[in-house]
């Protein structure tokens, strides 16, 4: 495990701290305030062998200068924003523009680059907030967004709420770099993928969707049965993103609910592990890490591209644009909540 005294340090006038979370099945998360990351995730095997599973570094100053979105939280909207700018109730905002002419991610210094609060700890639960004042990076309203990491059985569950006191849209993330053999141990190529979804998002050679939802059938993106990964990515369907970087609409995605249910959206196996994605959103964003560069990391291993894989539960990406697409425009009288489990098997 990383040594906790190694993220002891001021950020921004805000302490920094790394926290350890385990079950007694083995399973250990250690998480960071800074951009609310996941730094390490230990997960036996089905012969007990333990293995951290997810990307990262060992000290927060390498956290602070590589691979900005590593395992945080991206807000205050995932993806990209086409054009940078929305409307809300007939008011036009502008958003900082940080991928060509779109806003990727909530722009420059996202969530995933902030200090958050620590609001409450233990040894299987860590609770952060983070107060978004109002024009940040462009986006309207006072957002307090409050996230939970809970440990439980070989279960890594992500509660998210959020409420504002003016209108304006979320749609956050957890953007967490699974490789199932452990960090650093190659790509993801020998892993399987299966998605469990019968439509997905088309997108444009810019990775901005294109405002329909259409059937996988008879597509790439048909993923109802378990695929070797290799199998996939080089197909030319994924050409523009150099891979897989590619939403899916979940079942039930257009059936609004105030209290969405949990669903499993995904299972990646590989390395002896298998991992489960549950979630209340509505959409299952897959990137193979196709822009991975070359860092070494925790293990000492070198990274490099298609190394991990992302699988981020998230409401469908710029749907402030497109009526079709579930609602992400949150109200000062509406409490926003979501969750998200990894489960490995």
């Amino acid at each position: 495990m990383i040594n906790e005294a190694s993220f002891h340090q001021i950020v921004e006038g805000k302490q920094v701290g790394l926290y350890t979370l385990k079950t007694a099945e083995g399973l250990i998360a250690q998480i960071t305030n800074y951009g609310a990351k996941i730094v390490s995730l230990f997960v036996p095997d089905a012969k007990g062998e333990v293995a951290d599973v997810v990307l990262g570094f060992s000290t927060l100053d390498e956290w602070l200068t590589q691979e900005v979105y590593f395992n945080g939280i991206n807000g205050r909207t995932a993806g990209r924003i086409r054009g940078a700018q929305f409307d809300i109730d007939g008011t036009t905002y502008h958003v900082t523009k940080n991928k060509g002419e779109h806003c990727l991610h909530g722009g420059y210094h996202g969530f995933n680059d902030k200090v958050w609060d620590v609001v409450e700890v233990s040894d299987s639960a860590i609770q952060l907030h983070y107060l978004s004042p109002a024009g940040e990076e462009g986006f309207p309203g006072n957002l307090h967004v409050y996230v939970t990491y809970i440990v439980k059985d070989k279960d890594l569950i992500i509660n998210y709420e959020a409420s504002t006191d003016a209108p304006t849209i979320l749609n956050l993330t957890n953007h967490a770099y699974f490789n199932l053999k452990g960090e650093g141990r190659g790509t993801i190529h020998d892993h399987t993928l299966q998605v469990m979804a019968d439509e997905y998002i088309p997108y444009d050679d810019k990775a901005v969707p294109l405002g329909t939802v259409v059937t996988v059938d008879n597509t790439p993106m048909d993923m109802r049965d378990p695929v070797l990964i290799a199998d996939r990515i080089d197909l030319p369907f994924f050409a523009s993103g150099l891979g897989i970087d590619n939403g899916w609409a979940l079942p039930s995605w257009n059936q609004p609910c105030e209290n969405p249910p949990l669903r499993l959206a995904a299972i990646l196996e590989g390395g002896g592990r298998t991992m489960e994605t549950w979630t209340t959103f509505p959409c299952m964003q897959v990137y193979s890490g196709n822009y991975v560069e070359k860092h070494m990391g925790k293990s000492g291993q070198t990274y490099d591209v298609q190394c991990a894989i992302c699988l981020e539960a998230e409401m469908f990406p710029d749907a402030i644009h497109y009526p079709l697409f579930p609602n992400t425009i949150l109200r000062p009288d509406e409490k926003w909540e979501h969750s998200t489990i990894y489960r490995f098997l």
